[in-house]
């Protein structure tokens, strides 16, 4: 989402990108993902790196896990892209970047990026100021949620081929929808083409959180609330997995927040480690 009246991406999807850049900056190498481009899309105010919300240490599990689920979002994209995958589509997209970062893996495919109007049109507009432009292989799709507009309609005329598999991501979205909305998207993506894969994030009740890490998500659900975009739905594994199999996925399985952990984080001498509370669904039709 944006603020249609100062033409900026909301600040949840500010709050990622600085995150991803102060993993750079801030922790030790070897770095687990590797993204200052949206730290220049955003252009913060001077003195960024001192609001509460970039605390280096209160901060840091959550900025673990940040950059965790995107370094797996891209081993998977690199991992279909083996396998013939040619499409993807980042479901609010926000300031994702890999067009950007990654233009020899990307140019090979034809890239979707879904948002709302407001979010598409800044970023069209930064992308060009910055020298990066929107090359024909990337599709900023604007499409207004809150009106009612229909992302799986659009994708064709946009230049999606149904067709074909494709690759679907779609993190850090589903807390702010209904169980309802949440079931509609997997049943239209379980329509997707055989050999397709959806990666969706979803957040667990809290009983299910550690109780080291209780505390901090129990505290960020009132600034979301005043940030306009308040936590709605939180998911068991269970409960996730039984939703897209019944939405139609032939194959479906849950990655635990603790999995990537253990693969990206086993050998830090830092402590660096991400907090619990956000697992992956991945699915295949």
């Amino acid at each position: 989402m944006a603020d249609e009246r100062n033409e900026v991406p909301d600040g949840s999807a500010v709050r990622v990108a600085l995150w991803r850049a102060l993993h750079v900056r801030i922790d030790a190498p070897p770095h687990v993902f590797e993204d200052e481009v949206g730290l220049e899309l955003a252009a913060p105010e001077a003195g960024w790196q001192d609001r509460p919300d970039m605390d280096p240490h209160a901060t840091s599990g959550f900025r673990a896990a940040i950059v965790s689920r995107a370094r797996f979002v891209e081993d998977l994209i690199d991992e279909r892209i083996d396998d013939g995958i040619t499409q993807y589509v980042v479901l609010g997209a926000g300031l994702d970047t890999f067009a950007q970062r990654r233009p020899d893996v990307a140019g090979h495919l034809r890239v979707f990026e879904i948002d709302q109007p407001a979010t598409q049109a800044w970023k069209r507009r930064r992308l060009i100021e910055l020298g990066y432009g929107v090359p024909d292989w990337l599709r900023l799709m604007p499409v207004d949620f809150e009106a009612g507009e229909d992302w799986w309609e659009q994708l064709p005329g946009a230049g999606f081929d149904s067709a074909r598999p494709a690759v679907v991501v779609c993190t850090g979205v589903t807390m702010y929808l209904t169980k309802d909305a949440t079931s509609a998207a997997l049943r239209r993506l379980a329509g997707l083409a055989p050999g397709s894969t959806l990666a969706m994030t979803f957040m667990l009740p809290a009983e299910l959180v550690d109780d080291a890490d209780r505390p901090a998500l129990e505290a960020t659900e009132p600034q979301a609330q005043a940030a306009g975009t308040p936590f709605i739905s939180f998911y068991t594994p269970e409960e996730m997995l039984e939703l897209a199999h019944d939405a139609g996925f032939k194959d479906v399985r849950h990655v635990a927040g603790t999995t990537l952990a253990d693969r990206y984080f086993a050998d830090r001498t830092d402590g660096l480690r991400p907090s619990s509370g956000e697992d992956l669904l991945v699915a295949t039709t």
